[in-house]
């Protein structure tokens, strides 16, 4: 995912949406995406959820560009029962926030894990994946946190990850949603896988 503040203070949150509405990214009353084409068919649910294998798709470099943002975020293969990821943002090229990020298999599930600039850690579990027409939704929960309580990759055609945190601000439910594409991780250029 890209850089996200996870930390659990209300100046905090605010500051991560703040950041949202400046990027022109979605900050909405209800989680939605409207990033998304409106989907060919119902969302179903997965019958049992997967292991860590069914995420091998994130491998590689993603990136969002802008106003004057630009998101990044960096993962590594599978091995070992983890994936091991790293992410960033940048205000006029100067670095705004970072996150050190995993993805592992615990013995409860597969588990989002993220290190935020501010050194706390927070685990959000796999809960559920859902398809929508072409593309597949993993989401991961924490209930314990107000904001974000869900992080939820959606892996879109054509190259595209939505990767939306979702909780509660001031007792409203809030959604930012984050469209990144897959890029070489040299060259900047488009994948379209």
């Amino acid at each position: 995912m890209p850089s996200l503040n996870l930390r659990s203070d209300l100046h905090d949150v605010a500051a991560t949406i703040a950041v949202a509405c400046a990027l022109g990214l979605v900050v909405a009353a209800a989680p939605v995406d409207a990033q998304s084409p409106v989907p060919a068919e119902p969302a179903k649910a997965a019958a049992a959820l997967p292991d860590l294998s069914a995420l091998a798709w994130l491998a590689g470099c993603w990136q969002a560009s802008v106003a004057k943002y630009e998101i990044r975020e960096h993962w590594l293969p599978q091995g070992g029962g983890i994936m091991v990821g790293a992410g960033q943002t940048l205000l006029d090229g100067k670095n705004s926030d970072y996150q050190y990020l995993r993805l592992e298999t615990r013995a409860s599930g597969v588990y989002y894990v993220s290190i935020g600039s501010d050194r706390k850690e927070a685990s959000f579990k796999l809960t559920s994946v859902t398809v929508e027409g072409p593309d597949t939704i993993f989401a991961f929960t924490n209930a314990a946190i107000e904001f974000p309580e869900r992080i939820l990759y959606r892996h879109g055609t054509d190259g595209w990850l939505y990767a939306t945190v979702e909780g509660k601000v001031n007792g409203e439910v809030k959604a930012v949603i984050y469209p990144l594409r897959h890029v070489d991780c040299q060259t900047g250029s488009f994948i379209l896988k």
